[in-house]
């Protein structure tokens, strides 16, 4: 059985990532790819489907020890677990070096004390699960085959099967370093080059060292923004700058039940948020790649613009369910795709649009085609603004005039007047300011409540959603505007869970509400941040750095937050980790430190 989503560790090349467990078992890891089949995806099913365990020998394979110890070395992505045993002390080094060839996992096994027992037990299945490869000695090193995939695995110990895994026996001693490779090569070519681990470490611990030292934030969240920063460069796809979501796929947002998505792709809301925290830490590289992204999955042809795109741009994500997954604590079905594709999603013409506005207020060199691509962007939005979508939070029920998607339309406009005005692109400039004024006062006329005195998540309804709170933010209205006092206050009334953390809208408990789904879901993350966040603006800085600090205390041990927090299971829930979670960790940091609203 998989742990429990925050006993994982992340580990990644910018290319792909896996899960490493606290008793040292890889149970998730997409070869080459962020969004190819899994090798290891015992996360979703059992280990029948696919796992990698290394640490201290025990009499119950089924039951392995946890190791007493884990963390990252310093700001890299390596990471380092120590097991105490009765007959001494051992140390996992783990890690993926960025790519310079074959995408390659590491681990090294070190003897801190005495003499302890270690085994390695690797069940390599292919597609999810669903293929037994075949497996071999090549040259004296074994490969396991199937179809267009080979893995490699290297060691100098001595290795045996048994029930269609491989095994490694071997004790280690102060001193001793024994260390373990797989590498991915397309099974047609040449075996990969032989692995040579100690210098893969150096060179994986020297180029985080060097990322990290460009980082501008030096507040007293330091700690937290670098560990967030860290996990989001890993969520980039470093050949064409694309950002995932997260690295996984059908993590639920509730244990048993059916919300559960395939995150392995790059949102444009995401990923432009993602980049708007990079941008505002000193990341303008990032910043650049994501730009160029960006202009080749749009292409010529905006009006088609996708809510979501493949990691190189693709179109085409069709959605399946893998059937032969019982799902992650029998939370069923696995999904591989996302339908939602293809949604209407007006408010993410508003993201895109931001971030191109704050790369361009940040000094990134002037891009000709980017300006011209928001003009058509915005020349879209001009005829369709006004239209209901599926909105921020991909809904399958019917569409809706949701608000915040006429918010963030309104950012859209508000940011390309501003760009028109700052003498670097023409347009319709008194047209558009004209548009401007009219979306504003259709949301403020159609999205209030004067009785409730609060903004309300679509028009006509009495719902609310946390999205709301990022009225003040993106400067629709000013943060003492009596409209935004009342919606903050509503919202803590209304979306708040016992402890204090925020819900996305009400799910209605089983029934089928607004987003056509039955069941619950969690606090969203994102949303509690947002919270924390508009609490600053309107001057409540100590409860706001009180929020603030209690959701970093929900990361897990190693600083790694998913999409969710389940409040009555008490642990996290949703795709893991989550960008979406961590981009507004940053951002509040950096809000509260501004402020000097921060204790200690």
């Amino acid at each position: 059985m998989a742990g429990r989503i925050e006993d994982y560790a992340l580990i990644g090349d910018m290319q792909t990532a896996a899960l490493v467990c606290r008793d040292g078992t890889v149970d998730w890891l997409c070869l080459p790819r962020f969004d190819s089949h899994a090798i290891f995806a015992g996360l979703l099913g059992t280990e029948e489907h696919g796992f990698w365990r290394l640490g201290p020998a025990h009499a119950s394979d089924a039951q392995p020890p946890t190791a007493a110890r884990r963390t990252y070395r310093g700001d890299s992505l390596i990471l380092e677990s120590e097991w105490d045993t009765p007959r001494g002390t051992v140390r996992v080094t783990d890690f993926m070096p960025p790519r310079d060839g074959a995408p390659q996992l590491i681990r090294i096994v070190e003897g801190v004390s005495g003499r302890v027992p270690m085994r390695s037990a690797l069940r390599m299945r292919f597609s999810y699960g669903r293929v037994v490869p075949w497996v071999h000695k090549h040259d004296g090193r074994t490969v396991a085959v199937a179809g267009p995939d080979s893995v490699w695995f290297d060691t100098d110990c001595e290795t045996y099967g048994k029930s269609l895994t491989t095994y490694s026996d071997f004790t280690v001693a102060p001193g001793d370093r024994i260390a373990f490779t797989i590498s991915w090569e397309p099974s047609h070519k040449q075996p990969p080059a032989l692995p040579e681990p100690e210098a893969s470490l150096q060179a994986t611990e020297d180029f985080w060292r060097e990322w990290v030292e460009h980082c501008t934030y030096h507040g007293p969240y330091r700690e937290a923004v670098i560990r967030s920063l860290i996990t989001l460069k890993a969520l980039t796809y470093a050949p064409t700058g694309g950002i995932v979501a997260a690295p996984t796929t059908s993590l639920p947002e509730d244990i048993g039940g059916v919300r559960n998505w395939d995150y392995r792709y790059t949102w444009l809301r995401d990923a432009a948020i993602t980049l708007s925290s990079l941008l505002r830490t000193g990341y303008r590289e990032e910043a650049r790649a994501w730009r160029e992204w960006l202009l080749r999955a749009v292409a010529g042809d905006p009006e088609n613009l996708q809510i979501m795109y493949g990691i190189a741009g693709e179109r085409e994500l069709g959605e399946a369910e893998l059937d032969w997954l019982p799902g992650y604590e029998n939370s069923a079905p696995v999904r591989v795709g996302n339908g939602a594709a293809h949604q209407l999603q007006l408010d993410v013409y508003g993201e895109v649009t931001e971030a191109l506005h704050l790369g361009h207020m940040t000094g990134l060199a002037r891009s000709d085609y980017a300006s011209l691509l928001q003009l058509k962007l915005i020349r879209y939005l001009e005829q369709h603004w006004d239209e209901p979508d599926e909105g921020i939070w991909e809904v399958r029920g019917p569409r809706r005039h949701f608000v915040h998607s006429k918010v963030m339309a309104w950012v859209a406009v508000d940011r390309t007047i501003k760009l028109i005005e700052s003498g670097d692109a023409d347009g319709p400039l008194e047209r558009w300011r004209e548009l401007r004024d009219d979306i504003h006062r259709d949301v403020c006329e159609k999205g209030y409540d004067k009785e409730r005195n609060t903004f309300t998540q679509s028009y006509g309804s009495k719902e609310l959603d946390a999205s709301l709170l990022l009225i003040p933010q993106m400067g629709f209205l000013p943060p003492d505007d009596k409209r935004v006092i009342g919606t903050i206050e509503a919202i803590q009334r209304e979306l708040s869970t016992p402890d204090g953390f925020i819900l996305r809208y009400p799910t209605e408990g089983s029934s089928e509400g607004v987003d056509g789904l039955p069941g619950d879901e969690g606090a969203f993350l994102a949303c509690s941040f947002w919270m924390a966040d508009d609490l600053a603006m309107i001057g409540r800085v100590d409860e706001a750095r009180k929020l603030f600090e209690k959701l970093l205390d929900l990361r897990n041990d190693l600083g790694l937050l998913a999409e969710e927090w389940d409040p009555r299971l008490k642990r996290q829930v949703g795709n893991f980790p989550q960008a979406f979670s961590h981009v507004p960790l940053i951002d509040t940091a950096l809000r509260l430190t501004a402020s000097g609203a921060y204790g200690g």
